[in-house]
């Protein structure tokens, strides 16, 4: 773990970065998608992109992806490396008779772009690569003005804009983690209950007004007592190095684990950690590992940002 050079938040950078890509088309996509993603699909307009859970019967996440309707029975589902496979298996599995197909696109690759401009730098950037299929999603992640550029791989590449200059992915990671984005294999595990990644994650990626689709009794049951889960995903900041698997402690207690650490700008280190719903943040308290606990403090997310970020409909 280097320690960024660059803070995301304030300068336009670029970062490549790696997606799996589902494709998911046939007459009978878009209603066979309705009833197995959390977000209202059907509602998307053709060139539309919103985030959505595929979930597991009892309601705890399968993938979290962001989906782009590319035609009317057609779309794109594009999630962490190593998402994209357990994607393809759990649409398969209720397939049936369904006039669907769903494969996984080989090939391709994605740019990061975050920073002040980064939303009007990648529209540009896909309206001269659109005839290659490069297609600029927003990433909407809080507190942070961000797109990603989406498409084949080498496309992509060519599309980054002259004007942008590169950032590195262990930048991108801190980002990541001051805003609370939750990542599939991290934050997001089978057994994971959405609400627990945090209240922008379900306003983005559930809709609460469209039919049944698989898992939805938990989502709409603990939204309708508020959001209470046992445990919330919580920023956790120190001065000195910490690492994943690390215990959380508050009080002389343990209340959670870390899930992902990276250094932060300017200096530290910055985890995600499911915390608790005990713990009320700002919280003093200490982070363990083969060592002595670590003086630490447990925040809610985004770290010093005003407000959380858009949807990726945006």
């Amino acid at each position: 773990m280097s320690a960024p050079t660059v803070d995301l938040r304030t300068s336009l950078r670029a970062v490549p970065i790696a997606r799996d890509v589902v494709r998911v088309a046939g007459p009978e996509a878009a209603t066979y998608l309705q009833g197995q993603a959390s977000q209202d699909v059907v509602a998307l307009a053709v060139g539309a992109t919103s985030w959505t859970f595929i979930l597991q019967p009892t309601g705890k996440v399968e993938v979290w992806a962001r989906v782009t309707r590319t035609a009317d029975d057609e779309f794109l589902l594009d999630t962490d490396p190593g998402a994209g496979e357990v994607a393809v298996a759990r649409l398969r599995r209720f397939l049936l008779r369904t006039k669907a197909d769903v494969d996984p696109i080989d090939g391709w690759s994605a740019v990061a772009l975050r920073g002040p401009g980064a939303d009007a730098a990648a529209r540009d950037a896909a309206a001269g690569a659109a005839d290659a299929g490069v297609r600029a999603l927003p990433a909407g992640w809080p507190g942070v003005e961000g797109a990603d550029l989406l498409g084949p791989a080498e496309a992509v590449a060519a599309a980054v804009p002259a004007g942008v200059a590169a950032a590195t992915s262990d930048d991108l990671e801190s980002l990541r983690l001051l805003s609370g984005v939750p990542a599939m294999g991290a934050e997001l595990t089978e057994r994971t209950i959405p609400a627990e990644a945090g209240k922008w994650v379900v306003d983005a990626s559930a809709s609460f007004t469209k039919g049944c689709y698989t898992g939805q009794e938990l989502v709409a049951r603990i939204d309708s007592r508020g959001g209470n889960v046992p445990r919330h995903l919580r920023a956790v900041l120190a001065d000195a190095p910490f690492a994943v698997g690390d215990k959380v402690l508050v009080d002389g207690a343990e209340v959670g684990s870390v899930t992902s650490v990276a250094a932060r700008p300017g200096g530290g280190t910055v985890g995600l950690a499911y915390v608790s719903r005990s713990v009320g943040p700002p919280a003093t308290g200490g982070v363990i590992g083969p060592a002595d606990a670590a003086p630490a403090t447990v925040v809610a997310v985004p770290v010093d940002s005003p407000a959380p970020g858009p949807s990726a409909a945006g």
